[in-house]
């Protein structure tokens, strides 16, 4: 049977949605808030009391709010914070319990390989050690270029070698919105459009069940 256009539409929509690195929420209420279309470049600000931080402002209040863990997890790898925002940013949106649906956990969607036996995948500083351990390592074979770490980070350290027409089509898409993030947040704008696109694109779902598990006002 045929459906009408009105279905196809609403079914194309929500194949849409959902089309990049789908995540489920471990522990998430299913009724979120309604928050802001995009980002405010005040953010930070609004949340001061949580995050009082080195980060730029650009990031979503739901980062911010990691905003003082961020700068300690960072320092101990040799990281600029700003880059490991951006991870968080796109990965989970600081939502500590986000899982996609290829297994990866947490603040950094640490794939499970990357944990010891004895360690808690979920736990904020577990998580973030494992993922910037790994972040640092695509750094450090990518000679310091953030775009190609950011590369190695989604698709392998392995892809950093690879001409970029052999990356996966999710690994082009990571570094398309991540690198240009990563960029303004550097150069001390006050405001992304790469960051709002990715927001707008894949982030509104993921950062209300964010704001949600954490508490935001």
């Amino acid at each position: 049977m045929l459906l009408p256009p009105l279905a196809v539409l609403l079914v194309g929509g929500l194949l849409a949605l959902f089309a990049y690195s789908p995540l489920v929420i471990v522990g998430a209420s299913p009724n979120f808030p309604a928050i802001a279309s995009s980002p405010s470049a005040d953010s930070s600000a609004l949340y001061s009391g949580y995050a009082q931080s080195n980060l730029s402002p650009i990031f979503t209040p739901e980062v911010q709010y990691w905003g003082n863990k961020i700068s300690v997890w960072s320092a101990e790898f040799g990281i600029d914070p700003n880059l490991a925002a951006t991870v968080m940013q796109i990965e989970s949106c600081g939502h500590p319990r986000a899982r996609s649906s290829a297994g990866a956990m947490g603040l950094f969607q640490v794939m499970p390989f990357h944990f010891a036996a004895t360690d808690s995948p979920y736990d904020p500083d577990t998580n973030a050690r494992r993922g910037l351990a790994y972040l640092a390592r695509s750094l450090e074979r990518a000679g310091g270029d953030a775009r190609l770490a950011l590369a190695g980070y989604n698709g392998g350290i392995g892809v950093i070698a690879r001409g970029e027409w052999n990356w996966p089509a999710q690994t082009m898409r990571y570094v398309r919105y991540g690198a240009p993030i990563y960029a303004d947040a550097s150069a001390g704008l006050g405001s992304s459009d790469a960051l709002n696109e990715w927001y707008l694109n894949y982030g509104v779902s993921l950062c209300r069940q964010a704001s949600e598990y954490i508490g935001l006002p």
